[in-house]
C-alpha cells in the first residue's frame, strides 16, 4: 500500500512539473506586454533638441536665469557666474552659502542663499542683503519685475511680495485659497503686469493670482497624460514665456510647453536620461531657447525646437 501511495505521489509531482514547464514555455513564447510610463511617454516625440551642454565646473549647479540682452546667469554651490551669449565668463561672485534660486531685473541679480536674498550688481558686487523672512522660511524660488520681487517660501507655504528695497508689501497664502506644498518644490513667477503665477504643487496646478493674492484662474490636473502633472509636487519648476508656459517635472523627469490656457502643446524633453527625482530649473526669454540647469550632473542644457 505504501509503495502504491509513493508511486501515485511521484506521478502527481511529475504531472505538476510537466504542467509548469509547459506554462513557462508558453509565457516565453508569448510574454505579457507591460507598458511603463516611460514607454507611454515615448509615443510623444520630442519636438526640441539639445543644442549645447555647458559644464561650468564650479560645483553643484542649482539655478539659471537669463537677461533681455542675452546674458546667462547661473548659481549653485556658493557661486553666481555671469556669461555672455557665447558662454564667455563676464564675472563671478562667491556667496557665503549655496545659491538655490536666481532672478534678474533692472541690472540687478537677486539670489537666494539660505533664507537670505543677496542683491548683486552687473559687475558682480553685492550691494544689499535682505531677510530673513519668516522664522523657519525655506525660500525655493524668486522672481522679479520692475516694481516687485516675489519669494516662494515652501516651509511657510507663503509667497512674499517685496518692493525693491526688500520691504514686504503683501503675503499670499495666509487665509483664503492657501497653498498645499508637500515638499521643497514651490515655484513662483512674477509677470510684468504684477500677475503672480504660482505652482500649487499639492494640487498639481499652476495658479494665476493678483498681487494681493486673490485667485484669478488656474490650470492643471493629476495624471500621466502629456498635459497632466504626475506624482507628488509638480510642476516642480516652470517659466512664463510669450504664448504660454514651460514646465519641468520630477518623478517623471520631463519638460513640456503649454499654451496660456494650460493645454499641452509639445514635448521639449520626454525621452531623456535625466535623474527622475531631480527636476531641471528653467529659464527662457522668448520661448525660442530654453535654458535648463540640472543639479544632478551640474550641467546647463540648451534646448531649441527642431
Amino acid at each position: 500500500m505504501n509503495r502504491l501511495w509513493t508511486t501515485v505521489t511521484i506521478i502527481l509531482l511529475l504531472l505538476v512539473f510537466i504542467g509548469y514547464m509547459v506554462f513557462d514555455l508558453a509565457l516565453k513564447k508569448n510574454p505579457a506586454k507591460v507598458t511603463s510610463i516611460s514607454e507611454a511617454d515615448s509615443v510623444i516625440k520630442d519636438n526640441w533638441i539639445v543644442t549645447k551642454i555647458f559644464e561650468p565646473g564650479k560645483g553643484r549647479l542649482n539655478a539659471v536665469t537669463v537677461t533681455g540682452d542675452g546674458k546667462i546667469l547661473i548659481g549653485g554651490e556658493s557661486f553666481i557666474a555671469c556669461y555672455d551669449s557665447g558662454f564667455i565668463l563676464q564675472w563671478e561672485y562667491k556667496s557665503s552659502m549655496p545659491v538655490s534660486a536666481l532672478t534678474f531685473s533692472q541690472n540687478k541679480v537677486y539670489a537666494v542663499t539660505g533664507n537670505l536674498i543677496e542683491v548683486i550688481n552687473m559687475v558682480g558686487e553685492k550691494t544689499e542683503e535682505w531677510g530673513p523672512y519668516g522664522d523657519r522660511s525655506l525660500i525655493t524660488s524668486i522672481s522679479s519685475n520692475d516694481t516687485f520681487v516675489a519669494l516662494a517660501d515652501a516651509a511657510g507655504k507663503l509667497i512674499y511680495i517685496l518692493d525693491k528695497e526688500g520691504v514686504v508689501k503683501h503675503i499670499i497664502g495666509q487665509s483664503e485659497e492657501p497653498f498645499i506644498i508637500p515638499s521643497s518644490y514651490f515655484d513662483v513667477v512674477l509677470g510684468d503686469d504684477n500677475t503672480v503665477y504660482a505652482a500649487n504643487t499639492g494640487k498639481r496646478r499652476i495658479e494665476k493670482r493678483n498681487i494681493e493674492g486673490s485667485l484669478i484662474d488656474f490650470f492643471g490636473e493629476e495624471g500621466t497624460a502629456p498635459g497632466a502633472f504626475c506624482g507628488c509636487c509638480n510642476p516642480a519648476h516652470f517659466a512664463v514665456v510669450p504664448g504660454g508656459f514651460i514646465t519641468a517635472e520630477k518623478g517623471i523627469n520631463r519638460i513640456k510647453t503649454l499654451n496660456v490656457q494650460g493645454d499641452f502643446i509639445e514635448a521639449v524633453s520626454f525621452s531623456n536620461s535625466f535623474t527622475p527625482s531631480i527636476p531641471l530649473d528653467l529659464a527662457s526669454i522668448d520661448g525660442s531657447v530654453i535654458f535648463a540647469a540640472n543639479p544632478a550632473d551640474s550641467k546647463l542644457y540648451l534646448f531649441k525646437r527642431k
